[in-house]
C-alpha cells in the first residue's frame, strides 16, 4: 500500500506554500494602518471608506480586507449598504499600535528586514553565513552593525524586541524565583522591556541595562520612562569591555546570536564578574534534545543562519556552555511559550 494514500498531499503542500502569503497579508494590513483605523473609528467601515482614509485603491483594499477576514484578523457584516469590516479581538490586542501587547513593531521588522535576508536563504545554507552583504551591502562580520545600520532601523529592532517581551517577559522571569537577586545586569538589554518587567515582578531589585552606547542612548531617551529609577544604564561592548560585578546577569536572546566559542568567551567573563552565590539567567527558545522541534525554534535557528553568527540550541547544549564557564546547579524551565529559561549558579 502506498504510504501517501492517507495524506491529503496537495493540501499539505498548499499549507506551506501559502505561509509566505499569509504573513505578507498581515504585515501589509499593519503597515497600511488597517487595524489602527478600525480601532479608532469605533464602528465598522466599508472597503471604500477604508481605502479613502488610507489612500489606497479600492480594488486592492477590498481584496486585502477579505484575505484578513479569511485569516480571522477581521470580521465582516453584510448590510444593505454593502460589506462592513471590523477588527477581531486578536487584531485589537496584537496588531494595533496602541495596544500594550502590540506586535506591530516586530512585524514591521520582519517585513522590512528579515524577509530581505530570507530571500537569500539558499545562499546562507550553501555558505553557512548571514546574508547582510547581499541584502543590504553591509559586511556579514558585523551583524549588529547591519541591524543598527541607521537610527530608524535600530528603533524598529528595539521596538520589535520590546513587543516580544510585552507578551513573554513575565513568563521567563517568573520561571525561577529571582527575588534573592537584587542587583541585576541585563546584558544586551536593548530597549529595556524585559528590565521593566523584571522591576515590576521583583520590586526590590535594580536592573542595569548594559548595551552599546547608541542603544543605551535611544533606550534612555525614548523607551524607558524617566521616572523609573530602578533601571540604570551602562554603555559598553560586553565582548571587549569589562563587565561590572552583580548578583544576577540576564542574557535574553543573546547567546543564540553567536557561535559556541563566542558564547564560552562571554560566559567566562560573566562568571568572573559574578558575585559568589550569584547566577546567570539565559532566556532562549529551546530545541528538543533530539532537535525534532518545536517548529518555531527550528525556524528561529534558520533565521539565526541568515542574520547572525549563531543558532538555537537544546537545553543540554546551553547547560554544557554554562558548565564550561564554571557555572553549576543548572536548572531548566520550559515555559510553554516562545521562550524558555535556564539558570546557572556560581
Amino acid at each position: 500500500m502506498d504510504s501517501t494514500e492517507d495524506l491529503d498531499y496537495p493540501q499539505v503542500i498548499l499549507q506551506y506554500n501559502s505561509g509566505f502569503l499569509v504573513s505578507k497579508v498581515m504585515f501589509t494590513a499593519c503597515e497600511l494602518g488597517v487595524f489602527d483605523l478600525l480601532l479608532e473609528s469605533g464602528e465598522p467601515l466599508s472597503s471604500d471608506a477604508i481605502a479613502a482614509h488610507l489612500g489606497t485603491s479600492t480594488t486592492g483594499m477590498e481584496r486585502l480586507l477579505d484575505a484578513c477576514v479569511g485569516l480571522k484578523l477581521l470580521a465582516v457584516e453584510l448590510t444593505q449598504e454593502g460589506a462592513l469590516y471590523r477588527n477581531t479581538e486578536i487584531s485589537n490586542i496584537y496588531l494595533t499600535k496602541s495596544s500594550p501587547k502590540s506586535q506591530y513593531h516586530i512585524m514591521m521588522y520582519y517585513s522590512n528586514t528579515v524577509y530581505l535576508c530570507w530571500h537569500y536563504l539558499a545562499d546562507a545554507v550553501r555558505e553557512g553565513r548571514n546574508q547582510y552583504e547581499r541584502a543590504f551591502g553591509i559586511a556579514s562580520k558585523d551583524p549588529f552593525g547591519a541591524m543598527y545600520r541607521s537610527e530608524e532601523e535600530m528603533l524598529k529592532f528595539l521596538a520589535g524586541q520590546n513587543s516580544v517581551w510585552s507578551i513573554c517577559g513575565r513568563d521567563v522571569l517568573a520561571a525561577f524565583d529571582l527575588s534573592p537577586f537584587t542587583q541585576i545586569y541585563d546584558l544586551g538589554g536593548g530597549g529595556g522591556a524585559l528590565a521593566q518587567e523584571c522591576v515590576s515582578l521583583y520590586p526590590n531589585s535594580t536592573v542595569t541595562i548594559y548595551d552599546l552606547p547608541k542603544v543605551v542612548q535611544v533606550a534612555k531617551e525614548q523607551l524607558i520612562p524617566p521616572e523609573e529609577h530602578r533601571i540604570t544604564f551602562h554603555e559598553g561592548d560586553f565582548f571587549n569591555d569589562s563587565i561590572p560585578e552583580a548578583e544576577l546577569y540576564i542574557l535574553s536572546k543573546i547567546l543564540h546570536d553567536w557561535d559556541d566559542d563566542k558564547c564560552r568567551q562571554l560566559l567566562a567573563k560573566v562568571h568572573k564578574a559574578c558575585k559568589p552565590g550569584g547566577g546567570v539567567l539565559l532566556v532562549e527558545s529551546l530545541l528538543n534534545e533530539d532537535k525534532s522541534g518545536p517548529l518555531e525554534t527550528q525556524l528561529y535557528s534558520m533565521n539565526m543562519l541568515v542574520q547572525t553568527e549563531g543558532k538555537e540550541r537544546t537545553a543540554a547544549e546551553y547547560s554544557q556552555l554554562l558548565e564550561a564557564a564554571g557555572f553549576g546547579e543548572v536548572q531548566v524551565k520550559r515555559t510553554g511559550k516562545l521562550y524558555d529559561a535556564v539558570l546557572g549558579r556560581k
